[in-house]
């Protein structure tokens, strides 16, 4: 890898390596600097939905703690890999009971994807967290808080990250676009903030993978590297059968599957995101949400997909 990171991924190069960069979560990130300043905080839990930046404020909120001497004061592991309840014995309780280095009083532990844990591993993970609590501070995150056991919860000062708003993804989007020198068109950002919904870490793998093909970004290119149709094509489908045009209807539902490569769960959750748009009562946008649900869980079960996305929209006919 080059010194300047430029055989990284833009979602780690573009980390933010202090609570001052971080974009977006201000209630959540005002509260960290006030433990920084403090040098003293309680355990804390993490939750929320992915790429809004949790981990980030969890490593961001280190460094500004520990300065130069980060390294030596975390420890960091993903507990969807390293789950069971010999990691808490093991790897956790030794670095646990080690004094830190430095002004701050304590060390931290930092546990990502700490939902992942199983039950045992986290009774564990209670006892030790009580037993070290002088010398060591515990940092969970998580995208489901419902699967973290009370003790553990009620041991924690919970944080909830919300998606981005378009404005927060807009601003992260131009800034990371800025430095590697493109140009993007403001359709290509609205593409950008559509593919992403709130999740930071798909809009920039997006932009990177546009950006290989041109230093000019489009919408369209934007939703071929992300395996997106565009919405208004995903509209257009949809109006073709609820106006009885089923053989075009199902002409451009294959024309998406096969130039865009998409499953069909994604185009059944584009299906339900473009309900909104359609020109049709109340009532009726209510039945086709019924009927999306229906034919998702048909896949979910092992349906072939082109047939069922097919049947969906012959169920579009009826609904008109």
């Amino acid at each position: 890898m080059a010194e300047d990171g430029s055989f990284m991924p833009w979602t780690e190069k573009y980390r933010p390596s202090s609570l001052k960069e971080i974009v977006g979560q201000e209630e959540v990130i005002s509260i960290l600097k006030a433990y920084v300043k403090e040098k003293n905080m309680p355990n804390l839990l993490f939750a929320g939905p992915p790429g809004v930046g949790k981990t980030t404020a969890a490593l961001a909120l280190a460094r500004d703690l520990y300065g130069e001497q980060y390294k030596e004061n975390i420890l960091e592991l993903n507990a969807s890999d390293e789950r069971g309840i010999d990691v808490v014995r093991g790897k956790i309780k030794d670095f646990a009971r080690t004094v830190s280095l430095g002004e701050v009083p304590f060390k931290i532990i930092f546990l990502d994807e700490a939902d992942s844990l199983t039950a045992e591993a986290q009774n564990a993970l209670r006892r030790t967290m009580e037993l070290y609590v002088n010398i060591t501070r515990f940092i969970l995150s998580a995208n489901y808080s419902s699967k973290i056991i009370e003790p553990i919860q009620s041991r924690c000062s919970v944080f909830r990250f919300r998606p981005l708003t378009e404005q927060e993804c807009k601003e992260m989007i131009e800034r990371v676009a800025g430095k590697e020198g493109l140009k993007l068109d403001q359709k290509a950002i609205e593409a950008l903030i559509y593919v992403s919904e709130g999740d930071m870490r798909k809009a920039l793998n997006a932009l990177q993978a546009a950006s290989l093909h041109s230093k000019h970004i489009t919408a369209d290119a934007v939703y071929k590297s992300a395996s997106r149709a565009e919405p208004q094509e995903i509209k257009e489908m949809m109006e073709l059968a609820l106006n009885r045009k089923y053989l075009q209807a199902k002409e451009k539902l294959h024309k998406l599957m096969i130039e865009y490569g998409m499953s069909g769960e994604d185009i059944l959750l584009q299906m339900y995101r473009t309900v909104d748009m359609l020109s049709v009562s109340e009532r009726q946008k209510v039945a086709i949400i019924d009927k999306i649900g229906e034919y998702n869980f048909r896949m979910v079960e092992g349906a072939n997909e082109m047939l069922q996305i097919e049947a969906l929209l012959a169920q579009l006919l009826l609904i008109k």
